[in-house]
């Protein structure tokens, strides 16, 4: 009787213990979606692409469409905050000491596309971004290169492939050390754009997409792509934003 009861106990330790395994993730993220400006008609496709990648690479996926809850204590249990397509001022001075104290604590931050049109007057989170939205011409179809094969997820765009995006022109660097891993070729689209006096003629030779960079003691990753609603359900594009999730999540390439 003895056995068979130690038998059973085993088995139940064995089976809540596999549970727990099953059930631990390799990391929590907080996916931010707040506007107070445009709102991009991607969100929601970029929402549920993202909690399927979460599901994917067994990671946890929080959504927060308001700032209610953004809180040191809320964020303690999240390693990385991913901006998806936000725009405008979306943090008040005290949010944003929270998301100072939130990298300066080791941890990472996403940006999706408009992200670099966010927060223009906290000189600190377009140094975390890295480089600021300028303007746009109309969506068109353009080549891409890859500039850092070793970073995961661009082994779709190999060989100059062709995406249709909104291509962004950037400003100038708000930091140093970005390291840029996707560059789009002036060559390929017309960059020139006009609305009324803000005048774009595109970036040149060097037109950045994406890239990371470590930062106040965390990280950052950034890509331009993900205006396009089809953009969150194709897998070149899921590979590209799933790496620089885990990237900006762990410091992991």
């Amino acid at each position: 009787m003895k056995s068979i009861k130690k038998a059973i106990l085993l088995s139940v330790f064995i089976f809540g213990s596999s549970y727990f395994l099953l059930a631990q993730k390799q990391f929590n993220a907080l996916l931010v979606t707040t506007t107070r400006g445009w709102h991009h008609e991607s969100i929601h496709a970029g929402v549920l692409a993202i909690q399927k990648l979460g599901d994917k690479h067994n990671f946890k996926v929080d959504l927060l469409e308001s700032n209610v809850g953004f809180t040191d204590k809320t964020l303690a249990s999240y390693q990385v905050v991913i901006f998806l397509n936000t725009t405008g001022d979306i943090l008040n001075n005290e949010e944003q000491k929270v998301m100072e104290r939130f990298i300066q604590s080791g941890k990472g931050f996403m940006g999706i596309h408009s992200a670099s049109d966010t927060e223009y007057d906290w000189p600190w989170y377009t140094q975390l971004v890295g480089r600021m939205f300028h303007i746009h011409p109309a969506i068109q179809t353009a080549r891409l290169n890859v500039l850092d094969a070793t970073f995961p997820g661009l082994e779709g765009f190999a060989n100059n492939k062709q995406w249709t995006d909104e291509w962004y022109e950037f400003s100038a660097d708000k930091v140093s050390g970005l390291k840029t891993v996707l560059s789009i070729d002036e060559n390929s689209y017309n960059p020139k754009v006009a609305w009324g006096s803000v005048i774009g003629n595109g970036m040149g030779s060097f037109h950045p997409i994406a890239w990371y960079h470590d930062f106040d003691g965390g990280r950052a990753f950034y890509t331009n792509l993900g205006h396009v609603p089809a953009d969150f359900s194709d897998p070149t594009y899921l590979s590209h934003i799933s790496a620089g999730i885990i990237y900006a999540a762990t410091g992991k390439k």
